[in-house]
């Protein structure tokens, strides 16, 4: 159980003040389909305005876990508290509205909506969200979603998008759709996002530009959780690694001490 004496606000900067406090917890977490024990028992701490890296040989559970952390499916058993609460009760639309968001393997895009379309659909808590706000407080409408469309550009220009604002994200190639989904998820004011293999059929090039907007969002106080093969990445990026391994914890320690602990690389790189 986490109990933190005070939570983060939405895209707040972290402070000497709030860097201990542990913003994402898991304890116990076990997810079995059939047979298959996919997460047994794994414990996950997060902190706050860190960027925590998530490793393990494929089958390892670390997608699973994530669906775990999100709630898109539901634990057998086990508790994920996030900056403060619990939610492994909640439903994944209102843990992202909380501030925990994820991004997917293969970068989730509306194909027949533009770019900036997409964007805008990552803007939460509208007041045009609502049929009787639209008629009641139209001047407002109109005031809101011209911000989240400057916003959108602004943050589409910042990852070298802004020039195709308006044709079809079906037409983006991979790199550009998870440099979208990024941007997307900067959309609605997170504070922990947790990247499922942004280095995944990305060129070199697209990898840099994807590591440079996560160390520079993670200055401005966003805190990442990543899944990733790529070692070159997770060890540049990340403070801290956890390690799984057959669904189960198997390390966790800095770069240094992963790189060289022998059962990571026993387990994780076949030595």
């Amino acid at each position: 159980m986490v109990d933190n004496s005070h939570s983060l606000q939405k895209g707040a900067t972290v402070t000497e003040e709030t860097a201990n406090l542990t913003l994402l917890s898991a304890q116990g977490l076990s997810k079995s389909f059939g047979g298959i024990q996919a997460v047994n028992q794994v414990s996950l701490e997060v902190k706050a305005g860190s960027i925590t890296g998530l490793i393990g040989p494929n089958g390892a559970g670390k997608t699973t876990l994530f669906n775990l952390l999100s709630n898109f499916i539901v634990p057998d058993s086990g508790e994920v508290w996030f900056d403060g609460q619990p939610i492994q009760q909640l439903r994944a639309h209102q843990i992202s509205r909380r501030g925990l968001i994820r991004t997917f393997q293969v970068a989730r895009v509306l194909s027949r909506l533009s770019v900036l379309e997409n964007m805008l659909l990552g803007a939460q808590q509208q007041t045009g969200e609502n049929l009787f706000q639209v008629l009641l407080k139209p001047k407002r409408v109109r005031r809101e979603e011209k911000k989240q469309r400057e916003r959108a550009l602004s943050l589409l220009e910042s990852v070298g998008l802004a020039a195709k604002a308006y044709e079809y994200a079906g037409a983006l190639s991979g790199g550009q759709r998870k440099l979208l989904e990024l941007a997307r998820a900067m959309m609605t004011n997170p504070k922990l996002i947790l990247l499922d293999e942004p280095a995944a059929g990305v060129n070199p090039t697209l990898i840099n530009q994807i590591s440079d907007h996560v160390l520079r969002w993670n200055q401005e106080g966003i805190t990442f959780l990543i899944i990733e093969h790529n070692m070159d990445v997770i060890m540049s990026l990340c403070q801290t690694i956890c390690v799984l391994a057959e669904g189960t914890n198997l390390a966790h320690g800095t770069p240094q001490e992963i790189q060289g602990n022998s059962q990571v690389l026993e387990a994780y790189l076949g030595q």
